[in-house]
């Protein structure tokens, strides 16, 4: 009789002890497998978003230079460059002037001191190529003045032409000035508003 009642109390004490753990131990692997799987997927997420972000990024970097790259020559072939090696320096013109003509002539300054002397220097004229005498346009005029003289009409000791404006200064070197005539298309001839949108490019260079 007492090995049967010591065997009933040692199943109890299995039932009441032992089962729990075991159960308790399985919840416990379950919540980790499971934190773990979401963990995993966080992850994964977020190096899939930042990985499309750079490859976004670096199509549009190679978009813009390639752009940029194909523009630049374009550019270059829409303008017609005339070179003056005697004064230095270089006139950007539109494809439309090819086949111009340079005219030369010569300014005057008027001193504004009676004893003074007169002071000249040239002028460079760039003509269209459809110019004719029957239909005259539009010339791009040059004036080319020594330092000395262009300081010397800033100072009003000289007048160019009639009018009291002075001349309008395009670039200058180490050497001269060049500058736009006062009033040059005040007749408003063919073509002026073509000059009007070259100059305003800044289209003359200095070297």
């Amino acid at each position: 009789m007492k090995i049967k009642y010591t065997g009933i109390i040692l199943a109890v004490l299995i039932i009441t002890f032992i089962v729990p753990f075991s159960i308790i131990s399985c919840k416990q692997v379950a919540l980790e497998t499971t934190t773990t799987a979401a963990q995993t997927t966080a992850v994964t997420t977020v190096e899939t978003t930042a990985t499309t972000s750079v490859e976004t990024t670096s199509a549009t970097s190679t978009t813009t230079a390639s752009t940029e790259t194909e523009t630049t020559p374009t550019q270059v072939q829409q303008q017609i460059i005339y070179t003056n090696t005697q004064y230095g320096f270089n006139f950007s013109l539109p494809l439309s002037w090819e086949g111009y003509k340079i005219i030369l002539s010569k300014w005057e300054g008027s001193p504004t001191d009676p004893q003074g002397d007169v002071i000249v220097g040239p002028t460079i004229s760039i003509r269209h190529p459809r110019w004719t005498s029957a239909n005259p346009r539009q010339d791009i005029p040059i004036m080319v003045l020594a330092l000395a003289q262009w300081d010397s009409v800033q100072q009003i000791k000289f007048h160019i032409g009639a009018a009291a404006i002075l001349p309008s200064e395009l670039g200058r070197n180490i050497r001269y000035v060049f500058a736009l005539p006062a009033r040059y298309n005040y007749v408003f001839p063919t073509g002026w508003e073509e000059v009007e949108k070259i100059l305003e490019g800044n289209p003359i260079k200095a070297f």
